[in-house]
């Protein structure tokens, strides 16, 4: 039987000890969830969370429990559904556990950004130090965040961060799609997996021009920017529904203004480093995030942003219009930062790193680099994980930042 294209993907998290969960209000008036494990004598806490996914059982979880931290796993309101994924409410989410978290009476709090869980970190510290924070989101909406207590942490730890979701999405979107209501309608001349293009068939890297590259590129831009226009427009239709219901009071207008508009997204695992391993080389393998075959699941039900409201398109996945950005983020970092990037990263190409680290507001910054894939597994076998070896340098920067941690004879991978 075939391996399954996306085998492989995920790193099982070991133990932990007991942990106590805890149900919070935003000051928009969300719900949202944590869990916080902690270790005796922890004075420093760690919080992991992503915009997207449950981090409840991140692998280095237990890593950095047995190195004598607490850690603080959080749940955004648009866990494992980022269907109305706004960036701007998520920003209030971690504000929520930062309250939270400072009230419980820890030394010092450090946030630790894994993937997408880097740039929410970086748009959060941007926001949590400005006295003037963003009023709308990129669709229009109020954000209320200058209503929100934003506490600024300690310090923050960048693990394998990629630009953001909508700098990602941008760098892997199909430009090659002709109609965005047929998943299957292709411009040749824009195919990435056509070998008249340079494709190859895998295992074997593929070898694309540099005049490919350069129509590629732009036309990934023209198809976000095409995506962009009908958010707008979908917007405006709701905001003039809504407009017309307060003037009137027809039924039919509040009907209109209510409907939900769902923008759906095809094929979006078409970054060409992926297959093309010439470009921007690094320790990576061949494939994407998503499996060893993109070609193939380029076509299929997974990928980034494949169902979105227009609202949270352009808050979240739109690279063009999105506010959730490293590098735009990265000059309000200024608290003292530990970057580590994996060098067999399949989202974070070594390009992306360095643009995000010279970006950075930091003066105390220290930058590691470990062998290891995107979600931290190891490149070879027998050898240790990529969450091991970050583990160890992350315990090593957290003693030295913010005094000895009370297992440190212990430190992570170290048995």
């Amino acid at each position: 039987m075939s391996e399954r294209l996306g085998a492989g993907r995920y790193v099982v998290a070991g133990e932990r000890p007991a942990s106590t969960p805890h149900e919070l209000t935003t000051a928009d008036g969300a719900t949202v969830r944590g869990i916080l494990s902690t270790v005796a004598g922890a004075t420093t806490v760690v919080t992991l969370m992503h915009p997207r996914q449950d981090l409840t059982h991140h692998p280095l979880v237990p890593l950095l429990l047995r190195a004598g931290v607490a850690v603080w796993t959080q749940h955004t309101r648009s866990v494992n559904n980022d269907l109305n994924l706004v960036h701007e409410q998520a920003l209030h989410d971690v504000a929520a556990g930062q309250v939270f978290l400072r009230r419980r009476g820890f030394d010092s709090r450090v946030l630790l950004g894994h993937s997408g869980g880097g740039t929410l970190f970086a748009y959060y510290c941007e926001q949590a130090a400005r006295p003037d924070r963003v009023e709308t989101t990129p669709g229009g909406r109020p954000t209320r965040l200058a209503e929100a207590e934003m506490p600024v942490p300690d310090g923050v730890v960048f693990l394998a961060p990629h630009p953001g979701q909508g700098r990602l999405l941008l760098a892997c979107i199909d430009p090659s799609v002709a109609d965005e209501t047929d998943p299957m309608s292709v411009v040749p001349e824009l195919d990435p997996y056509s070998p008249a293009n340079g494709f190859a068939e895998p295992p074997g890297s593929s070898s694309y021009t540099e005049q490919f590259l350069g129509r590629y590129r732009a036309a990934q831009r023209d198809r976000v920017a095409r995506i962009d226009a009908v958010a707008r427009a979908c917007l405006a239709g709701t905001a003039a529904a809504r407009k017309a219901f307060k003037a009137g009071g027809r039924a039919e207008d509040r009907r209109r203004s209510l409907a939900p508009r769902v923008i759906t997204v095809f094929r979006t695992d078409a970054d060409p480093r992926t297959v093309d391993l010439s470009l921007d080389p690094s320790e990576r393998p061949y494939g994407s995030l998503f499996g060893k075959r993109p070609d193939l699941i380029d076509y299929g039900l997974v990928g980034f942003g494949r169902l979105s409201t227009p609202e949270a398109w352009l808050s979240t996945w739109s690279g063009l219009s999105s506010r959730a950005d490293f590098v735009r983020c990265a000059p309000g970092v200024t608290v003292p930062t530990l970057f580590v990037e994996l060098t067999g990263d399949q989202a974070a190409f070594p390009a992306d790193s360095r643009r995000m680290i010279e970006s950075l507001g930091a003066s105390d910054l220290t930058t590691a680099t470990v062998r290891g894939l995107h979600f931290g597994g190891a490149i070879a076998d027998g050898e240790p994980t990529g969450n091991e070896l970050a583990a160890a340098e992350i315990t090593e920067w957290l003693g030295k930042r913010f005094g000895s941690l009370p297992h440190r004879g212990r430190a992570a991978g170290q048995g």
